[in-house]
């Protein structure tokens, strides 16, 4: 397998967690398996995330009131953290948690 070419996005204030930079140009590295989400997800809490991964991630997946979009749809359509990545896949994580 080769390097893949993604970008990943941030918005409604999860962007604050990542330098407020709301996208990503991604180069995953070639591997022997797929990359999938839940890959994504360990790569992205070690590469971008700047802190407070609790209010980010939770266990193997997003923290319940992040939405997340592959290419404009919603991942629940495309099997959530086992979505296998393609080259060029836009993948945006929205907050819907707001403080108050």
């Amino acid at each position: 397998m080769s390097n893949i070419h993604i970008t990943v996005e941030f918005g409604g204030g999860a962007e604050l967690l990542f330098d407020n930079k709301k996208a990503h140009p991604v180069t995953l590295p070639a591997k022997e398996k797929h990359w999938i989400i839940k890959d994504l997800l360990t790569w992205i809490k070690d590469n971008l995330l700047k802190e407070r991964p609790e209010l980010f991630l939770q266990d193997e997946s997003v923290r319940p009131g992040i939405l997340v979009l592959i290419n404009d749809t919603d991942w629940e359509l495309m099997d959530t953290v086992n979505y296998v990545i393609q080259e060029n896949d836009r993948i945006l994580f929205i907050s819907t948690l707001h403080g108050g």
